[in-house]
This record gives structure tokens, C-alpha cells and sequence, in this order.
């Protein structure tokens, strides 16, 4: 697997780690999570997409789509929901789940992260004061802390990594190892949730995004060789070769005989193979690709539209224009001023590393 295209995308789509919480419970006790999209305006305002994942840094508990079968999870597991579903994790799996209350993400946020909240009678509040754990108590013996967090990326114009991915993508802690810094980080949340030092928010923020990359490295070492998708498909050696070298050179003039000659494939051979493992032939994909890079550009720089289409391997302002439409669904100037209008539109962007 090619780490240096899963660091493109990643950067390109714009990932970054954002709020967290974390709870303490002694069964019996249930949370539910609402669907990512209703809560995007108070956890990452401006965000297309929004991954919710769930650590386990003590004990056990069971974590479940809403309405299916739940899988468990030890001390160690980590669990992401990538699709964004509206989600339940409790101490035991078929406890009745009342419905998630999404006024406490919209709560008025403490003045230094992660969130303390506390649950008595299944209502959740938010706590800004010296109380610094979110204690779920059933009135049960021994308990559970679960560290909670979000990733935020942009779902458009392009982003193929999202469709690869499971509703549910459970990690198992042995698959991580005993001695990972994943279980330090798990930790670590607690610990910044409870001494509150200075730069912590920033230093939890940027573990997340090292969190996911090491749970889409432990992901793909599961797929079988009959998988297919953009993690499958960065595995295999040619198909693998040619994503990076559409990566790597974008505003190069590909042609599918170029890409097949540096993947050692005929044209025809190469395309059945990209197509069987992204789902869309080579140029297809490199069209996707070149207009998430331009969105970055119309959004973050004031650089002229032709510009634009220059850096990103258009000879004319007019052609990328038409291809640009064609992907996003609006044209570059509207799209820059639809993103320049969003909330957060001037955060700053962070650039995820795989290593």
C-alpha cells in the first residue's frame, strides 16, 4: 500500500480531528448518537462530513447501528461509524434506547475542550465547571470509560476514500498491539479531560487524525484479496502505482496508455483492473481528483480562475470550467463563494501525515 496517495487524499479532503468527550458507566446505561449531518453545526460548522468514533479505555460495552445487531467491544477496541449513522453504545446490546438528545451538542461550549457531560434519569447535560467526567450511572458494579471524538472532511466535490469505507469499522485492540500509542492516546483524552492544560485541545485534535490513519492502516491489512474500493485497490501493485502517479503529477498530460505503460498493463488490461477495484475508469478518477484540488484552491486562495486551471492540468479557463461544473454540480466562481460564506470558512487547514 502506496502511504503516500492516502496522505494526498487525506490532505486533500481536508481532515481533521475536532471536539471530544469522554464517559464513565456503571451498567446498566445506554447513549444514542444522532446522524453526524444534524450535529455538524455545533461540532464542526462548515464541515461536509463528520465521522463520530468511540475508544475504549477501560472495561467493556456493545456499539450498534440503530436497529441492528451491535458488536462488542474491550478495553483496547476502537470503533468509527464513517457514514456518518445515527448510532447507540451501551453496556449490554437490546437495552431500550430513548431518542438522542441533540440539544446537548448545541449546549454553550465550556471554555476549554474535551466536553464534560453527565447523565442522570437519560437526560444529558453539559458541564463547564470542575466536574470533568460524564458519568453514566445505572447503579451497577464495575465500569467503563469510552473516549469519544469527530473527524471532519469534505464529502465534495471528491472524496473516494468515503465510499470504501463500512458503516460500522470496528478495530480490535490486539490488531493495534498491546504497546500502540493508541492505547497511550485513549489515555491520554482522560487525562487532558481532567488537568485541562494548556494546548491540549490542539495536541487531542491532531492524535485524531494519527488515530484514523492508524485504523485505515489496521483496515486495510483485514481486506480479503476478493475486496474491492479505494483501500483495496491502493493495495494492488498496478492499480496502486498508477493512483499514486495521478497523485503525485495531476496536471501531467495522462492518457490511459501512459498510465498503462507505467503500470507495466495494456490499456485495456488496466482499465478493467481500475475499474474493478475504484469503481471508474483511470481519466474518470483523475478528473474527480484534479477538481478536489481545485476546490481547495478556489476556497483557500485568491487566485484566478485560470490560474486554477492551469496548476491543475487545464490548458483553458473554459474546460475547466465545463469539467469543474460537471464534478461539483456549480461553477468555480460559485463554488468559491458558497464555501467563503460557510461558517469556519477561514479556519486553518490541517495537513494529515500517515507517519
Amino acid at each position: 500500500m502506496s502511504g503516500d496517495a492516502l496522505s494526498d487524499l487525506l490532505s486533500a479532503v481536508r481532515l481533521r480531528g475536532a471536539v471530544f468527550y469522554y464517559v464513565e458507566g456503571t451498567p446498566p446505561w445506554v447513549a444514542a448518537a444522532p446522524r453526524a449531518q444534524e450535529i455538524i453545526p455545533a461540532i464542526m460548522p462548515g464541515v461536509d462530513h463528520m465521522i463520530e468514533f468511540h475508544g475504549i479505555v477501560r472495561g467493556s460495552c456493545w456499539a450498534a447501528l440503530l436497529g441492528e445487531s451491535p458488536v462488542r467491544l474491550e478495553t483496547g477496541d476502537v470503533v468509527l461509524f464513517p457514514q456518518g449513522d445515527a448510532h447507540v453504545v451501551s453496556s449490554a446490546p437490546d437495552l431500550p434506547v430513548a431518542p438522542a438528545d441533540n440539544g446537548f451538542f448545541f449546549s454553550p461550549r465550556p471554555p476549554q475542550l474535551p466536553f464534560s457531560i453527565s447523565m442522570q434519569n437519560m437526560e444529558v447535560t453539559v458541564s463547564g465547571g470542575a466536574a470533568t467526567t460524564a458519568r453514566l450511572d445505572g447503579g451497577g458494579s464495575g465500569q467503563t470509560v469510552v473516549a469519544c471524538g469527530f473527524l471532519g472532511l469534505d464529502a465534495r466535490p471528491f472524496n473516494p476514500l468515503l465510499a470504501s469505507l463500512p458503516r460500522v469499522l470496528r478495530i480490535p485492540g490486539a490488531a493495534l498491539g498491546a504497546g500502540s500509542w493508541v492505547t497511550t492516546f485513549l489515555r491520554t483524552v482522560v487525562e487532558e479531560s481532567n488537568r485541562r492544560r494548556p494546548g491540549g485541545e490542539a495536541v487531542l485534535a491532531r492524535m485524531t487524525e494519527m488515530l484514523f490513519v492508524e485504523v485505515l492502516r489496521c483496515h486495510v491489512d483485514t481486506l480479503t484479496a476478493e475486496q474491492t474500493g479505494w483501500l483495496a485497490g491502493m493495495r494492488d501493485p498496478a492499480v496502486g502505482r498508477v493512483l499514486s502517479l495521478l497523485h503525485d503529477k495531476p496536471a501531467a498530460p495522462w492518457t490511459l496508455e501512459r498510465l498503462g505503460t507505467e503500470a507495466g498493463l495494456s490499456r485495456s488490461v488496466l482499465h478493467e483492473r481500475f475499474v474493478h477495484f475504484i469503481g471508474q475508469p483511470p481519466m474518470q478518477y483523475l478528473t474527480g481528483w484534479r477538481m478536489q484540488l481545485a476546490s481547495g484552491l478556489l476556497r483557500d486562495t485568491d487566485d484566478k480562475v485560470l490560474n486554477i486551471a492551469l496548476d491543475v492540468g487545464y490548458e483553458s479557463e473554459a474546460a475547466f470550467s465545463r469539467a469543474f461544473k460537471r464534478v461539483a454540480g456549480v461553477s468555480p466562481g460559485a463554488w468559491r463563494r458558497q464555501k467563503r460564506r460557510q461558517p469556519g470558512a477561514s479556519g486553518s487547514r490541517v495537513v494529515a501525515r500517515s507517519g
